[in-house]
């Protein structure tokens, strides 16, 4: 006799089809128009069980973007480390690029800066949840390189994830010019050779 669905795999399951459908939802018909009840009718669930667990259409959004990001562990990948740190931000830089070219990704990330903006609490659980979690794991493959001799000893961890990473988001933020691969590999070797160059003053 089939075993019947425990209240935990009914919660799991409900959670999962709400992210689906949030994130679903914004891609088709953008933030402004989101709203709970439209994620609750395509999840098949009632609105107070999404209420139950998020207090904004925002926070749903955050969560779906996270999970399909890191997956339900909520932690970042750790950046390669071959050995050879140019091709280790290569492949990072090209994945990335690539990423926040695509539509499927670009709509809800949108939406989810637009939702930060506006709400500080969704904000500060982002930088807490996300951006501090992958500064880190940039730091560490720097860090890792400093070891090795790659980069000078002195430079400023935090200052050298800005040089290589932050340009592209920069430009997808503000439009002003093409995600490609080809984009990927000339931020990294110029914010490599500067960073090589660096040097106590």
């Amino acid at each position: 006799m089939p075993k019947q669905p425990t209240a935990a795999r009914r919660s799991a399951a409900s959670r999962a089809a709400i992210l689906e459908a949030a994130f679903e939802l914004v891609g088709e018909v953008g933030y402004g128009r989101l709203g709970i009840e439209a994620i609750a009718s395509r999840a098949g669930v009632g609105k107070q069980t999404i209420y139950r667990w998020w207090p904004s259409k925002g926070a749903v959004l955050f969560e779906a973007i996270l999970v399909r990001s890191f997956g339900d562990g909520e932690e970042p990948v750790p950046l390669p480390d071959t050995g050879d740190l140019e091709a280790d931000l290569r492949t990072v830089l090209r994945a990335t690029a690539l990423e926040l070219a695509s539509p499927e990704v670009d709509r809800p990330l949108r939406a989810l800066t637009a939702a930060m903006v506006e709400d500080e609490a969704l904000a500060e659980e982002y930088r807490i949840r996300v951006e501090e979690p992958t500064r880190e794991a940039k730091r560490a493959r720097l860090r890792s390189a400093q070891r090795a001799g790659r980069l000078p000893a002195s430079l400023d961890l935090d200052i050298a994830v800005d040089a290589i990473f932050a340009p592209m988001a920069q430009r997808w933020l503000t439009r002003n010019g093409p995600l490609t691969e080809e984009y990927a590999d000339a931020l990294l070797e110029t914010a490599l050779n500067g960073l090589r160059h660096h040097g106590p003053n």
